[in-house]
């Protein structure tokens, strides 16, 4: 899944126009996957292909050097279609596939620069396609006057429209439904100052 530039640009002009709202700044970040773990995957390769020598000396005549011949091209073909992204994360345990986009949610949060943001007024939405997982994670100054659970309207929002294979206007609306948070507790002010990127970063 890529966005487009219209796209990308429709979340910027949407970051924009609710930071001119708000002394807090937001981030987005749309990541294809979270998890690079092929541990699970190579492991099920290698004895589906320990299996198949026992298959075929049963079921057939094939000389031992085809036969390992044969276990050795099941297991590469099984390594490579089971490590393809989709398969490979749901072979994980769903509590290990939200803890893997939960640590790469945080992860971005650190890179992207949201903690550097003077007042430490600045949140992370973020959403990882494969994980089907979407987080807001709000800086120090936020989380201290803002619960959790005002996030959730946004969560919701940003999830429907995953569903419906419409990203772009999940963050849209996500984004709306924030400044409606930020507002709130973060009102404009004089001197707002944009201190990081209205983008959204696409990993």
């Amino acid at each position: 899944m890529s966005l487009s530039a219209q796209e990308r640009e429709r979340i910027s002009d949407a970051i924009r126009a609710t930071e001119a709202r708000t002394s807090g700044e937001i981030v987005c970040v749309l990541a294809r996957t979270s998890s690079e773990d092929t541990a699970l995957p190579i492991f099920i390769a290698a004895v589906l292909s320990l299996v198949l020598p026992w298959i075929l000396v049963a079921f057939t005549a094939l000389a031992v050097r085809e036969i390992l011949l044969l276990q050795a091209a099941a297991f590469v073909a099984l390594a490579m279609l089971l490590c393809l992204p989709p398969i490979r994360v749901a072979l994980m345990p769903r509590a290990a596939r939200r803890a893997a986009a939960y640590r790469a949610a945080t992860d971005q949060f650190v890179a992207r620069g949201i903690a550097r943001k003077k007042d430490r007024a600045g949140i992370l939405i973020f959403v990882s396609l494969a994980e089907r997982y979407a987080r807001i994670i709000a800086d120090e100054g936020i989380a201290a006057r803002v619960a959790q659970s005002e996030w959730q309207g946004a969560i919701d929002a940003l999830i429907a429209h995953m569903r419906d294979d419409r990203i772009s206007e999940g963050f849209v609306a996500a984004i709306e439904r924030c400044g409606n948070v930020l507002t709130t507790h973060f009102p404009a002010v004089e001197a707002n100052r944009d201190e990081l990127p209205d983008r959204i970063y696409v990993i």
